[in-house]
């Protein structure tokens, strides 16, 4: 039998087909070796990918040492301010410049020659290697190999593709959206690492779904009900939802913190869960934000790296004061990570075709997988279609999820058209 070739149209026609018909994908997608590397280049080696906090390279002559796909960039911050990033190779020979984030000083360093450059990536210095001057070599024409990178908020993205149209575009509307929240000056206060046997992809499309909230997640879903989410989706390439209000229970863990300061009356009451494509997920409260960027490592594993953030206006609050909102997204994390592994399970040994998409819940789903159907098809991503939003109001859009009753300023100052 022929393999899927992915990069075809008809490979995707269940994907694109209208949502009362699609499917779900094939579970080659998630199983297959193959497909993974070729998501490698052409997703993350051409999409906007989360690299990490933005905070996290806010100092000159910190470096950081990240894998893109097939590629290791490294990033850093210059004299000047100016943040940048390069690929991680020298000039000379090739050689691998970093292994791990380290500080530089103001000279990046290859191990193999001390070929030395400068945080602007211009090479400053080549060791010896005028002892026999050479009459075609001039250092100007060696500097560290750019590539694109810029922040939103709290998030720190790299673009491997000059093609790939800018991070402005790729989010669409979603810093309007989330303008109120001020994320530019929020901080991390914790940070940890967790391996996950399960596919990228599961991990993303189970957090962009409640369908399975009931069951998977039952103290949850006493604080954060069903009935209570609505639509959170503008144009940009995200998948988004939104829980009005959120509220607290038996475990009010979530909401213990003291809220930031000047929310406007629809961000003081609710919670904001996008996940931006492909691999971040941001689950924005009143009072902190939790976010989870995930790295493939293989078709079957993943690292979710899980970061708490402060408001400003409550970042001088204790450990002790801040241990039951960790606790509270863990225990969450933990039941997700237990379902994403037992699908991986069923898609790796069970392989059976894909099912139906539920349209009221997994819409998210269906824009989600139609965005990897472009960036598998296409041969450059300068024009992939970036999704529409939704009309507010409109039932349709709704798709039983009924009137968002404090609904967010971006809906409220466009309102759109309505079924």
């Amino acid at each position: 039998m022929n393999a899927t070739d992915w990069t075809r149209d008809d490979a995707w026609a269940r994907t694109r087909a209208p949502l009362h018909e699609s499917t779900g994908l094939d579970p080659a997608a998630y199983t297959d070796a193959e497909f993974f590397e070729l998501e490698k280049t052409r997703v993350f080696e051409r999409a906007w990918v989360c690299i990490g906090i933005a905070g996290d390279v806010e100092q000159s002559g910190t470096l950081l040492v990240r894998m893109v796909g097939n590629r290791s960039i490294i990033i850093t911050r210059g004299n000047d301010g100016v943040l940048r990033g390069f690929y991680n190779s020298c000039r000379h020979r090739g050689t691998e410049l970093a292994e791990a984030d380290c500080a530089v000083a103001n000279t990046i360093r290859c191990p193999y020659h001390r070929w030395g450059y400068g945080l602007d990536g211009t090479l400053v210095a080549t060791p010896f290697f005028d002892q026999v001057p050479r009459s075609d070599f001039d250092k100007a024409d060696y500097g560290l190999v750019p590539v694109r990178v810029d922040t939103w908020g709290v998030l720190l993205f790299a673009c491997l593709d000059d093609d790939t149209p800018p991070l402005t575009q790729w989010l669409g509307d979603l810093p309007d959206r989330m303008a109120g929240y001020g994320l530019d000056d929020w901080t991390k206060r914790d940070e940890q690492a967790l391996e996950i046997n399960a596919n990228w992809k599961l991990i993303s499309e189970n957090f962009q779904e409640y369908y399975h909230l009931t069951w998977v997640h039952p103290e949850l879903a006493k604080v954060s009900r069903v009935e209570d989410h609505y639509r959170y989706q503008g144009a940009g390439m995200y998948c988004g939802q939104t829980t009005t209000p959120v509220s607290g229970d038996d475990r009010d863990d979530w909401l213990v913190l003291p809220p930031a300061a000047d929310l406007d009356e629809s961000d003081q009451v609710s919670g904001r869960f996008v996940a931006i494509f492909p691999n971040v997920l941001l689950s924005v409260l009143p009072n902190h934000v939790w976010v989870m960027r995930i790295d493939p490592t293989s078709p079957g594993t993943t690292t979710e790296t899980c970061t708490l953030l402060l408001p400003p206006s409550t970042s001088a609050v204790t450990d002790s004061d801040v241990e039951p909102t960790i606790s509270f997204w863990l225990d969450v994390n933990s039941e997700d990570i237990d379902i994403v592994e037992r699908g991986q399970r069923g898609l790796t040994h069970g392989a059976v075709p894909p099912g139906p998409l539920a349209p009221r819940f997994e819409e998210p789903l269906h824009r989600f997988q139609n965005i990897l159907s472009q960036c598998f098809t296409r041969q450059s991503l300068e024009d992939i279609p970036v999704p529409t939003g939704d009309r507010v109001g409109s039932e349709s859009d709704r798709r039983g999820a009924g009137l968002n009753p404090t609904p967010p300023a971006v809906e409220r100052a466009h309102p759109g058209s309505a079924d």
